[in-house]
């Protein structure tokens, strides 16, 4: 029942949207300025066939209708609702339909708020749309359909794998594709700005907002994604440069870029063609992050199964995209000429969007690299922190410099302002880092200078947030340029507390049995006792550790625990953590075969709380853009 009707709704998409393309292809020549109701209509009617499609998904998730071999191998009947619900996109079928609901919802919207614009160049932005969400449903019903049936129907699922079982993962995909996905409106508006000519502060008033709002959710996508890393693999970090999370970062080099280049296009003329490559690069990087995802070719923890003929399909797809934004590109880029001030605010934006660029390559390189000499040589290596933190962390110091000094520069001047005012920031900077690292004894030359840099960015910021609270700017509060200083202070504070937490982490591996103690350092750790109990979907061994500074003579109970599921047969590690402000306490306890041992792993994670609320920052301030008005 369910099967057909989701397989029905899937149909009726693929009608439509062929039918709104081709409406849209015949209105987009005729004379008058007004885009139809016909058009409207059927933009309407796509979205809901869509939406219904994800709903019957859904009730199936719900009602653990196992005639469906997704819901089968990815959902039981003793599974929390909520992660019924997640088991939806917690899979590739699943989350391929949440994709293609975005991209029909983006063009949906993205048609509503600009029927009053440029009418070629909206219709053409709907039509390649379209054509793209054509693209994904074509591979949904050949290659990934999450309503093909199973017979003779299972009494029971397999259920989703227990790592994906947790809330900040079931938030956390549809986060990141609606940055994903996002970037895929000013992918098809950038396209059609070139066809129709549309350029200038015309096409950054079609796509601001569009670039903000992906931009937005794909930062809060990765900051989900890290405090469940974080917790939930008990590896006790947050970024691991895990293939799979560097997906979901190169997109956002870009959209940054792109965002901050948004700036200089909307006062003057010079960076049209910079901004359309940037928007077309977003969606392509987006494409290529689905394509390592999908295929199968990267190994982590959180890709999905291999299955080639997928990533064929969208390798495929990736290169005709490709293709044929080079062949409109080349056909109608305008010539333009360029004509920037040295050290005015468009060369700092120009500057910061060639590090972002540096970044993205760094990063591309870093991820690609192991996947190619495999197939090159069928030699496996994986590249990780070490070499990011070796290649990036350099090329980190100059860019938090340009990041600290640009805002204060003058639009169309190459006038040094506030020269005195810079360097007593930049020496106070200095002060309050030697201090630091004097009661600390850190010699990294590297990572004296980020820290100094960082401390810089942060003091400029509150500096320019002082002014814009003051009496004389506060009738112009909203613009007074409050979401880049936000944002900035964020991203500085994000810099200086990673630093640190890099500097004052320990952590320590020990082997006790119940009772038994340790003393490492400053701490001491002892194995209390050991609870066995029986849960709805899993058994589990609760360990009572308790850690002691004797320094501070202070002591924390922890309760680590090992899980171990039925559906599916899986056994996993889950930490016990006391967080407070400046400090987390972090413990993971492993079972030792055959033995009475248990491995415990004790870890002091500082700052991670102010982690979080960095970025939580740096979100907050890209959101204060929708509210911002415009300046001069």
């Amino acid at each position: 029942m369910l099967s057909n009707l989701g397989n029905l709704f899937i149909f009726a998409s693929i009608l439509v949207s062929l039918t709104l393309i081709y409406n849209s292809i015949k209105e987009v020549n005729l004379n008058n300025n007004l885009i139809s109701r016909n058009i409207l209509n059927l933009s309407l009617f796509q979205i809901i066939t869509v939406i219904l499609s994800f709903i019957t998904l859904l009730l199936a998730f719900i009602f653990s209708d196992f005639s469906l071999i997704n819901v089968y191998e990815n959902s039981h009947t003793a599974k929390p609702l909520i992660y019924k619900i997640s088991g939806v996109w917690g899979n590739h079928e699943g989350s391929l339909l949440l994709w293609i609901l975005i991209l029909s919802l983006f063009s949906f919207l993205f048609l509503n708020f600009n029927k009053s614009n440029n009418k070629k160049f909206v219709l053409l932005t709907v039509i390649i749309q379209n054509i793209l969400s054509l693209g994904f449903l074509i591979f949904l019903l050949t290659n990934s359909n999450p309503f093909a049936e199973l017979y003779p129907v299972p009494k029971e699922g397999l259920g989703l794998n227990p790592i994906l079982q947790d809330p900040a993962l079931a938030i956390h995909p549809p986060l990141l594709y609606l940055g994903f996905v996002g970037s895929s409106i000013y992918f098809s508006a950038a396209l059609a700005s070139l066809i129709s000519a549309q350029q200038g502060n015309n096409f950054v008033k079609s796509v601001k907002y569009w670039v903000i709002f992906s931009w937005s959710f794909q930062t809060a996508g990765i900051l989900v994604g890290s405090i469940w890393a974080y917790y939930e693999l008990g590896w006790g970090g947050y970024w691991f440069w895990d293939p799979v999370e560097n997906s979901s970062l190169m997109p956002w080099f870009l959209m940054t870029a792109l965002l901050h280049s948004l700036l200089i296009l909307e006062r003057k003329k010079g960076l049209y063609l910079w901004v359309i490559t940037l928007s077309i690069l977003t969606f392509t990087m987006s494409v290529t992050g689905t394509f390592l995802v999908r295929s199968g070719i990267l190994n982590s923890v959180h890709t999905f199964a291999n299955d080639p003929s997928r990533g064929m399909y969208i390798l495929i797809f990736l290169s005709l995209m490709i293709f044929s934004s080079l062949v409109i590109f080349y056909k109608f880029a305008p010539v333009e000429k360029r004509n920037f001030e040295f050290l005015s605010k468009e060369f700092f934006i120009l500057i910061n969007n060639w590090f972002m660029i540096f970044f993205l390559i760094v990063v591309l390189i870093g991820t690609i690299y192991p996947i190619a000499l495999e197939v090159l040589s069928q030699k496996k290596i994986s590249v990780g922190p070490p070499y990011f933190n070796v290649v990036l962390a350099p090329f980190l110091i100059p860019f938090l410099f340009f990041l600290s000094y640009g805002p204060q520069s003058k639009w169309s001047s190459s006038k040094l302002v506030g020269l005195k005012k810079n360097l007593i920031i930049f020496i106070s900077s200095i002060i309050l880092t030697i201090l630091f690292f004097y009661f600390s004894k850190m010699e990294n030359i590297i990572l004296n200078l980020i820290i100094i840099f960082s401390i810089y960015l942060i003091l400029q910021s509150l500096g320019d947030l002082y002014v814009s609270f003051s009496k004389k700017s506060l009738n112009s509060f909203n613009t007074s340029g409050l979401s880049r200083i936000i944002s900035h202070l964020g991203f500085g504070l994000l810099i200086l507390f990673i630093s640190f937490n890099s500097i004052f982490s320990v952590e320590y591996d020990l082997n006790l049995k119940k009772g038994g103690n340790k003393n490492i350092d400053n701490f001491k750790i002892k194995l209390i006792g050991l609870e066995y109990s029986n849960e709805n979907n899993y058994s589990k061994v609760v360990g009572t550790v308790q850690v002691t500074n004797q320094n501070k003579k202070t002591s924390e109970i922890l309760d680590p625990e090992i899980r171990i599921y039925k559906s599916p047969e899986t056994i996993t590690y889950e930490a016990s953590i006391k967080s407070k402000i400046l400090s987390d306490t972090y413990v993971t306890m492993t079972n030792l075969e055959g033995s009475e041992f248990y491995n415990i792993k004790f870890q002091n994670k500082p700052f991670m709380n102010l982690i979080w609320f960095s970025v939580m920052l740096i979100i907050m301030g890209g959101l204060l853009k929708f509210f911002e008005r415009k300046t001069k």
